[in-house]
């Protein structure tokens, strides 16, 4: 749950400022596709939310 949340901010804050900077790319439609997996909890969330939790694990802490 606390990954899910602090994802769907920081998709959020990342869709802000490219939408903001008008930059349209492959990078912004990913952010903006994440952001709407995350926060609408669809179907497909549960595989989108495994795969974050498994890069989460595999990142090492600091």
């Amino acid at each position: 749950m606390a990954v899910t949340v602090s994802l769907v901010l920081l998709f959020g804050l990342v869709l802000f400022f490219l939408l903001r900077s008008h930059s349209l790319s492959a990078g912004s439609a990913f952010t903006a596709a994440g952001f709407g997996f995350f926060l609408a909890s669809t179907g497909a969330a549960g595989p989108i939310n495994e795969m974050a939790e498994a890069i989460v694990r595999a990142v090492p802490h600091f």
